[in-house]
């Protein structure tokens, strides 16, 4: 078997640009999730007021992020159309259990492509996968443009974790499968905040309190947490990790040959004794 057929396929590399362009993304994201925590209680609190602006903003940086990416060499036409094809899978896996105890089979895709092409193809695909399904299942709203920054980071997440080209089989496996299965309830966690802060009235002990304490408010948010989705996130953390374990092996190998044949970080070049024919 020659060396080429044996060498570790190499994520999508992210250059400084797109690397400035993802952290943008996420301090975006942060404060989008996040302020209502910070603000007075004469505010006027409402994600489904805020949520335009986040999709406005969030739709040119995921395109900057692309560009960037392109710009710093690190995605070509090849890896572009893995990125939709990647992306149809994940948004036609999703309505085969969404609405059913959490059941999302989408997130152990994330999981394996995050790992393969790294973390800023991750964090594009989860985005753009998130805004296709929504598309696909009509679930199109307010908490649109935070799920997409949800599923994003997760798969970016994956795209981080450590020894690509060390870690291998059984290893990998287990170490994906807990990554998925923490990052799901994550995941859960996250897209709960956006959603609780627009719920009063539910309670003195799980209900939003604006302009209390940051402290006192995520005590009630653990509470909230724990009394309404905690068997949701369940739901979809064991299907990650049953997916992962049982079709993980086999997706993996399946994504690195694809990379491997793209050689999406091969040269082009053109040699004039072969009629112009790249190498």
């Amino acid at each position: 078997m020659s060396r080429t057929a044996t060498r570790p396929a190499r994520p999508v590399r992210i250059g400084p640009r797109a690397a400035a362009a993802l952290v943008l993304v996420t301090l975006i994201g942060i404060a989008a999730f996040g302020w209502p925590l910070l603000a007075d209680g004469q505010s006027g609190l409402a994600h489904s007021e805020d949520a335009p602006w986040l999709f406005a903003a969030l739709l040119p940086l995921l395109v900057a992020v692309v560009v960037a990416t392109i710009a710093d060499d690190g995605m070509d036409a090849k890896a572009v159309a893995m990125l939709g094809v990647l992306a149809a899978v994940g948004a036609a896996l999703r309505p085969l259990g969404a609405g059913t105890a959490g059941l999302e089979p989408m997130f152990f895709l994330m999981v394996l492509s995050g790992r393969v092409l790294g973390p800023g193809f991750g964090f594009v695909l989860g985005s753009v996968t998130m805004f296709a399904s929504a598309l696909l299942t009509g679930g199109v709203g307010p908490w649109m443009p935070f799920q997409m920054l949800a599923l994003g980071w997760f798969a970016l997440g994956a795209g981080l974790l450590p020894g690509p080209e060390q870690i291998r089989g059984r290893v990998e496996l287990a170490m994906l499968a807990a990554y998925g299965f923490v990052g799901s309830f994550a995941y859960g966690t996250v897209m709960n905040l956006q959603g609780w802060v627009m719920l009063q009235g539910m309670g003195q002990g799980v209900s939003f309190h604006p302009g209390d304490p940051v402290a006192a408010n995520l005590a009630r948010f653990a509470a909230y947490c724990l009394a309404t989705s905690l068997g949701w996130d369940l739901g979809r953390a064991a299907l990650t990790v049953v997916l992962t374990l049982t079709l993980g092996a086999t997706l993996l190998k399946a994504l690195r040959r694809a990379t491997r044949k793209a050689a999406f970080d091969a040269p082009v070049s053109f040699d004039p004794g072969t009629g112009g024919r790249g190498r």
